[in-house]
């Protein structure tokens, strides 16, 4: 990590002003890439565990339970 004082136009000193790396993410999200998959997997997962909680909760199925309404 480089290290440096810079002075700004009024002649503050400001030894906090160095750049950051720019990173450019050239990964396409659209279609059927390795992101759409792994972030389509993780809903899946939250949904299903979301799925039992409301089983374990309730007592019912989410069948019976949108039949009652």
């Amino acid at each position: 990590m480089r290290s440096g004082n810079i002075v700004d136009d009024q002649g503050k000193l400001n030894n906090f002003a160095i750049e950051p790396q720019v990173y450019v993410d050239t990964e396409d999200r659209t279609g059927f890439t390795q992101y759409a998959e792994r972030l389509n997997g993780r809903l899946a997962m939250i949904g299903f565990v979301s799925m039992l909680l409301l089983e374990a909760v309730s007592g019912h199925g989410l069948v019976s339970l949108l039949q009652s309404l």
